[in-house]
């Protein structure tokens, strides 16, 4: 081994990555924006919970707050490229700031408060985006890798922290538990505001083609690559199911409880923080001791046991096994997703990783919203006693079609030529990028015709899409290989 490739194969320490103050400044501000988010959907769903003693509506107020994405989420991730990075986000979490603050005023009629909570949500994608695209400029080469993985780890705890904190504060009073997440994305704004350069935007206007047309060429992309197809529907499949406990906790917790109010809050703060928990130690378990040969075959096993580890709710089982099925079910998403980030970030072509973050992330924010409206409303019918039973049908659903998916799933030599044909594509757009003229990008799936019009702009090195759950140490572990 050349002493080049010594310095590229050289790991890159936390101590490194936190010495950079603007990273500093990012890390921190995410903080807040991570526990805010995660706090206003408990707290809300509590209020709303708690107003209206309808499982039904509370999964509702949860399940808005994903709206957006379904929505406009790819738009909106496309036009913060367009827009100085500092500005959106500082923009971003001062208007969330005063929006949730609006929703803790006393007397708001519900269908408001509701309008408030989507209006809340709808700053999450451009704010995101912009994160996403700011942090290669604030940490170059292989750092950028390792503040991924950083930010991704540290975001399952402030979610541990965040639904624990907001069911907790929320059962003693539900507007200050608001008043706090206010507070939070204010602090978030200030951080921003005084630690970090302002920068242009990476998308110059001469760049620009129509922004519709650049939000469909991230879909064509998603899409229209097969390998990048298949793994965005396992994705997509397996948040159909991981959501469900946190999305009916309120309900679930209220049932466990038997109409203990003090046991009820601190019943769904454990129930919506056993996913994370169970999702960060997945991290640590596989990251350390399974090697990436090993975890790309355990994909097809992990997505079937992911959604089985929640049929057991059948059973009607204790707060504690209610627990114990979701950190399972956590554990089999984290062995599972960050192999699927590190073949989807290696044939995802340059230039489309931040509208790859918008589809991605709003194909998974719409599905989770989607499964939460669709059990909170079953519940609704059937009547909240039997809600484990919904669960664990739902989920036996999830288990039948992971099945079908995991006979399908393709062999590693399909995923191995379609990273081989990306890697082609995007050396012979850096020799014409070099050269100044434009360049024929072949198919980054090997199979299917990859999009005609590729935007002549700056290969964007933006965090991959956290809609798969990005797992940077996989991707360099599987680039070595």
């Amino acid at each position: 081994m050349s002493d080049a490739e010594r310095t590229a194969e050289r790991k890159v320490t936390f101590g490194e990555v936190f010495g950079s103050a603007e990273y500093r400044t990012i890390f921190a501000s995410s903080q807040m924006s991570w526990i805010g988010d995660y706090m206003s959907k408990a707290a809300v769903a509590a209020l709303v919970f708690a107003q209206t003693d309808s499982v039904t509506l509370s999964a509702a107020a949860f399940a808005i707050t994903y709206a957006p994405w379904l929505i406009g989420g790819p738009f909106l991730a496309t036009l913060a490229e367009r827009h100085r990075y500092k500005r959106v986000m500082v923009t971003c979490d001062l208007l969330r700031s005063g929006l949730i603050a609006l929703v803790a005023v006393p007397g708001m009629p519900l269908p408001v408060m509701l309008l408030l909570v989507f209006l809340v949500a709808l700053f999450a994608p451009p704010g995101q985006a912009a994160r996403s695209a700011v942090l290669p400029l604030v940490l170059p080469g292989e750092r950028v890798v390792v503040g991924i993985a950083i930010n991704q780890g540290s975001a399952q705890m402030a979610q541990v922290f965040g639904y624990f904190a907001g069911a907790v504060v929320a059962g003693i009073d539900h507007r200050v538990a608001l008043l706090i997440n206010a507070g939070t994305f204010l602090l978030s704004a200030l951080l921003l505001s005084y630690g970090l350069k302002d920068r242009p935007p990476a998308m110059r206007a001469e760049h620009r083609s129509h922004l519709l047309r650049e939000t469909a060429e991230g879909f064509r992309v998603v899409f229209g690559t097969p390998a990048l197809r298949v793994i965005a529907i396992l994705v997509f499949v397996s948040v159909l199911f991981s959501i469900v406990p946190e999305g009916l906790a309120v309900g679930w917790a209220s049932e466990l409880a038997d109409g203990e109010a003090n046991r009820q809050g601190l019943y769904q703060g454990l129930i919506m923080v056993a996913n994370p928990i169970g999702y960060a130690f997945g991290v640590l378990v596989v990251a350390r001791m399974v090697t990436p040969t090993t975890r790309r075959r355990l994909v097809p096993f992990l997505a079937v046991l992911a959604p089985l580890a929640l049929v057991p709710a059948l059973t009607h089982p204790p707060v504690l096994g209610v627990v114990a099925m979701a950190m399972i079910n956590g554990l089999a998403m984290a062995g599972m997703t960050p192999t699927l980030n590190g073949m989807f970030v290696q044939v995802l072509p340059n230039g489309f990783r931040a509208r790859a973050f918008g589809v991605m992330n709003s194909g998974m924010q719409a599905l989770q919203g989607g499964a939460i409206l669709a059990t909170g409303s079953i519940v609704g019918l059937v009547g909240s006693h039997r809600l484990p039973l919904v669960v664990g049908f739902w989920c036996l659903a999830g288990v039948l079609v992971m099945l079908v998916l995991a006979v399908r799933w393709p062999k590693p030599s399909f995923f191995a030529e379609a990273i081989a044909a990306t890697e082609a594509a995007n050396r012979a757009a850096e020799r014409a990028a070099e050269a100044d003229q434009p360049a024929e990008q072949p198919a980054a799936g090997g199979t299917d015709q990859a999009p005609s019009t590729t935007p002549r702009v700056p290969a964007q090195a933006s965090e991959p899409p956290a809609a798969a759950g990005e797992s940077a140490a996989t991707a360099r572990e599987r680039a070595g290989n």
